[in-house]
């Protein structure tokens, strides 16, 4: 038996008990409205949680929601629970109402300017190396981003080197750094 079946199920109960249609999505159930993503909910090792996909937008008057990833997560809000005690679902009803008034609303994030993020290792390496930066040239900007992300948030130099040093063959035959869990 799977931890927080019990209570996951309960939760998901509630979810579908609203005005959401339940889909499964990257190996979950994600409940939306009128084609936008609401809610869901997941089990990990020490807690379980829901997760609200516009959660930034959401007034949070009872300060249950966190940002999983401060810095990366944009618009996802969690609401971690570590124990059964804790499912309040008078209060996980208003939350969801609420998460569906913002679908209703079509709200959404303000797009990003694009960023050029510079990192000098990797850049002394495109120097050094005009196959490489050919190859990393002819990546789409989306797997650029990615490699260059990857290697910027290596806090250290000797992580940030280590990375470089595995990603040159992933670029040398064109792959993007996540293409092998794509299908």
């Amino acid at each position: 038996m799977m931890q927080w079946e019990a209570e996951l199920k309960t939760i998901e109960a509630l979810f579908q008990s609203m005005d959401l249609e339940m889909r499964f999505k990257w190996g979950t159930n994600i409940y939306y409205h009128n084609n936008e993503m609401v809610v869901a909910a997941g089990g990990f090792k020490n807690y379980f949680s829901i997760w609200f996909y516009k959660g930034v937008f959401m007034q949070d008057s009872h300060e249950k929601l966190i940002n999983a990833q401060e810095g990366k997560t944009k618009g996802l809000r969690q609401w971690r629970f570590t124990s059964a005690a804790e499912i309040d679902v008078a209060l996980i009803q208003q939350y969801v109402e609420e998460a569906i008034a913002i679908a209703k609303q079509k709200r959404s994030l303000p797009k990003e300017e694009p960023q050029t993020i510079f990192i000098e290792l990797f850049n002394r390496k495109l120097e050094e190396d005009a196959d490489l930066n050919t190859k990393f040239n002819a990546l789409t900007p989306y797997k650029q981003k990615e490699y260059l992300q990857y290697f910027k948030e290596a806090k250290r130099e000797a992580t940030q080197i280590s990375r470089i040093e595995k990603a040159i063959p992933l670029i040398r035959i064109g792959a993007g750094l996540h293409d092998k869990y794509k299908k």
